[in-house]
């Protein structure tokens, strides 16, 4: 049985390369970006979507980072506060508190990543990365101690005022991490260009989900 741990799913990008349109609401083998990304999580305790409003299929918390558009750090601050403000959550300032971070446009990403994701976050390690078959790392495809992001983000808003613009590699670079390669070998697949959702959709939409 996975271990308990919160989800934060950062779909608030202005997906420029698809000319503004409303990324995570795309249709890919029946059902949007965001439901799919949303289903591999859906064991969640506390699920905090970081964006504009949507309809999901299933219920979720929602956050907005500020300023909107402001990158992923400010995403991730927002999306922490709110699962601070989640009624039941408790346990938010416990140093074993695990949050799933995930991009709102992997198509190919299931329960078997997440949960390994989840699993190898053992020991003195604060974060586990998966890594693409090229071996880069997926930062927004990866599970973390909760603390060590309250930790990182605090002394990051210290040092520059602000976290509006600031690269994620700032914050990930200051953790111990881990990394792991995709057991389905797919889900660090992203939507970022068009020609990536024909991609997506020619595979998913005939029913393989590859």
């Amino acid at each position: 049985m996975t271990r308990s741990y919160d989800a934060l799913v950062l779909a608030g990008g202005a997906a420029r390369r698809l000319g503004g349109t409303d990324k995570p609401a795309l249709p890919v083998g029946g059902r949007a970006l965001l439901d799919r990304v949303l289903a591999a999580c859906a064991d969640a305790r506390t699920t905090v979507v970081v964006g504009p409003r949507r309809a999901t299929a299933r219920p979720v918390r929602w956050a907005r980072e500020d300023p909107p558009g402001g990158g992923p750090l400010p995403a991730l601050a927002a999306g922490l506060a709110a699962l601070d403000a989640a009624d039941g959550s408790g346990t938010a300032d416990a140093p074993e508190q695990v949050v799933l971070v995930l991009a709102a446009d992997l198509p190919f990403l299931t329960g078997t990543t997440t949960a390994a994701l989840i699993e190898a976050l053992n020991g003195d390690r604060e974060g586990v990365l998966l890594t693409d078959p090229d071996g880069r790392d997926q930062p927004l495809a990866a599970a973390y101690r909760t603390e060590a992001l309250r930790r990182e983000l605090a002394l990051l808003r210290a040092e520059h005022g602000h976290l509006s613009g600031l690269p994620l590699r700032l914050l990930t670079g200051e953790l111990t991490l881990h990394r792991i390669a995709d057991p389905t070998g797919d889900a660090s697949f992203d939507c970022d260009t068009w020609e990536d959702v024909a991609a997506a959709r020619a595979r998913l939409d005939d029913g393989n989900p590859g």
